[in-house]
């Protein structure tokens, strides 16, 4: 039981998972750092409110709404998933593009009319039924020449 829990542990993605979720935790409380400390002052200034923009809320009915505080969670999440797109995933997108190959047509298919199988309809064979399909209809002329060399 501990054998597969340990391999588990140890295989690469769980690992590359745990470090991300760290690292972006680590991010996030930078990230939210900088809006407490320069973006939410700047809007607080730009609104007309002296100090934390943060701590500004209205009442209705005796009830106080935070604005302010779900305003700067609100910058936060903006701010760290644009960093994201722009720094993580624009650059592997672009990463997998250069260094994946480009993939192949798909292989034309047809049935085969013995044993009703799909097989490659350039193919002289059926590779289930072993019938000769050169020369039945809809396998490409080629195969007939083909099969006449």
């Amino acid at each position: 039981m501990f054998k597969g829990f340990r391999s588990f542990l140890l295989r690469g993605n769980v690992v590359d998972l745990a470090v991300g979720i760290v690292i972006g935790a680590a991010f996030t409380a930078v990230v939210t750092g900088f809006v407490s400390a320069f973006l939410t002052p700047l809007i607080g200034i730009a609104a007309g409110a002296v100090g934390d923009f943060s701590k500004e809320a209205f009442t209705v009915a005796g009830v106080t709404f935070p604005y302010g505080a779900f305003l700067q969670a609100l910058i936060s999440f903006v701010l760290v998933a644009a960093v994201i797109y722009f720094a993580v995933v624009m650059p592997v997108g672009k990463l997998q593009n250069r260094f994946n190959p480009v993939k192949d047509t798909p292989v034309t298919k047809a049935d085969c009319p013995e044993c009703l199988s799909t097989v490659p309809a350039a193919a002289t064979r059926c590779a289930h039924c072993t019938t000769e399909l050169a020369g039945r209809p809809g396998f490409p002329a080629q195969a007939v020449a083909a099969a006449a060399r």
